[in-house]
C-alpha cells in the first residue's frame, strides 16, 4: 500500500489505523457501573476431586486459596495482559460449585467497577487465575487435570449495553 493511501481502520480496538497495537484512549467515554461475569471449569480424577470435596489435599484449603488467587490475579490484570488498563475494582466474588458426577470444580467470577472501559478481562483473569491455582494445589495428585470452558458469560455498563452469552455456552 502505498503511503498516500489511507489504511483501512481495523474493527479490533487495539490497533491503529497503520495496524499498529496500541492502548485504546478512553479517555472521553463515560464512567459508568461495570459488571463482567466469567466461568471455568477444571476436571480432575475422581480420587483427587474427593482430596478437595473432603478438604484433605495436601497443601491445605484448595477453594479456600484459589478464591484469594483469582481475586489477586482479577486485580492484576494490568499487568498480566499488556493492552488492558489499570481498574479500580469495586467487587472482585469467585465462586465454586462442585460437581460430583464430572469429578470437576466450576467456577464463577464476577468484576465490577465505576469506570470508563469493561472488567471484562479482569473477570476472565480471575476464573483463569483460580483454575490455575487449583491445577497448581493438586498437581502432585493428579497431572492429567484439565482446565476448560474458560469464557465470559455475561457484561453490563458502557457504550455497549448488556451482553449475555447465548443458551448453551
Amino acid at each position: 500500500m502505498s503511503s498516500s493511501t489511507p489504511a483501512p481502520v481495523s474493527p479490533l480496538t487495539h490497533f491503529d489505523a497503520t495496524g499498529q497495537a496500541h492502548m485504546v484512549d478512553v479517555g472521553e467515554k463515560t464512567e459508568t457501573r461495570r459488571i463482567a461475569r466469567a466461568a471455568g471449569s477444571i476436571r480432575m480424577a475422581p480420587a483427587t476431586f474427593a482430596l478437595i470435596q473432603q478438604g484433605s489435599a495436601a497443601k491445605g484449603d484448595v477453594l479456600g486459596i484459589a478464591r484469594i488467587a483469582g481475586i489477586q490475579g482479577a486485580k492484576r490484570t494490568a499487568d498480566l495482559i499488556p493492552l488492558c488498563h489499570p481498574i479500580a475494582l469495586t467487587r472482585v466474588a469467585v465462586e465454586f460449585r462442585l460437581d460430583a458426577v464430572g469429578s470437576r470444580v466450576l467456577c464463577e467470577t464476577t468484576a465490577e467497577c465505576h469506570g470508563r472501559t469493561g472488567v471484562e478481562m479482569e473477570a476472565l483473569t480471575a476464573a483463569s487465575t483460580a483454575l490455575l491455582t487449583i491445577y497448581d494445589m493438586c498437581k502432585a495428585t493428579d497431572r492429567g487435570m484439565v482446565i476448560e470452558s474458560i469464557r465470559l458469560l455475561e457484561k453490563q455498563g458502557g457504550k455497549s449495553g448488556h451482553w449475555t452469552a447465548p443458551s448453551g455456552d
